[in-house]
């Protein structure tokens, strides 16, 4: 029986990755630095979960001839560039510029309704959560989740499994219990490490990636209902006790 609906954040819930793009590159001019990440670079930066882990990988692209990527100044450099990033994409959320994508605030809704509980499993920063959910729902946004897993209890990005683990592992709840939603490769990836069922949602971001092994690969969550969500999950485990 299906008990849990485990959600990713970026991409999944709402559309953000323009946001984010847009205040990676606020970040860069503030910071003097001459480098503009355009939608295709950005795009197969991607690939890299994290916004620090993305910084750097790009960084060691551009200059090679760093060896000590660890080394303290350089890392407190990035953190700054991060710090940057993440109060220019609060503030995009803030004046409206990043929407929920279609039917996820419906399902959220019904899933209240129907007793299911609710979890994300997310990479991201819990600011950057606070800041989407909190625009989107309410100031009590929290209510609506029994577990939030994020960069702060998760270290270890997508596709490592670390955060759909711990999550399982909070809700008590084994993993054919549950359905996953993700948006990406490397959330796909993570979600069926801990053999989570899982619901894709590409967007323009992500539409390229190979999504093998997921249940369901949809446009959106419009129209999709908790009956069809039962329909799907019981699909899958009927023979699991």
């Amino acid at each position: 029986m299906l008990k849990a609906l485990i959600f990713d954040v970026d991409g999944t819930l709402a559309d953000t990755e323009m946001a984010h793009l847009a205040a990676f590159n606020h970040a860069f001019s503030e910071m003097g630095f001459d480098w503009r990440w355009d939608v295709p670079l950005y795009r197969s930066l991607l690939s890299v979960s994290g916004g620090k882990e993305r910084i750097k990988a790009y960084w060691l692209t551009q200059s090679p001839e760093i060896s000590d990527i660890s080394g303290s100044g350089i890392q407190e450099t990035i953190d700054r560039l991060h710090a940057l990033k993440t109060a220019a994409y609060e503030q995009a959320v803030q004046d409206g510029l990043v929407a929920m994508r279609p039917g996820v605030l419906a399902l959220l809704s019904a899933a209240k309704d129907a007793d299911l509980q609710l979890a994300i499993a997310t990479t991201t920063s819990p600011v950057n959560i606070a800041a989407l959910l909190r625009q989107a729902i309410g100031l009590d946004w929290r209510m609506n989740f029994g577990v939030i897993e994020d960069a702060s209890t998760a270290p270890r990005k997508k596709p490592d499994p670390m955060v759909y683990a711990q999550t399982l592992s909070r809700l008590g709840l084994r993993s054919h219990r549950c359905l996953a939603f993700e948006d990406s490769e490397n959330g796909l990836k993570a979600a069926m490490a801990t053999g989570l069922h899982t619901i894709i949602t590409p967007n323009d971001f992500t539409s390229h990636h190979n999504f093998e092994g997921a249940l369901k690969v949809l446009p959106n969550l419009s129209g999709v209902g908790i009956a069809q969500l039962r329909e799907w999950h019981q699909s899958v485990t009927k023979d699991i006790a």
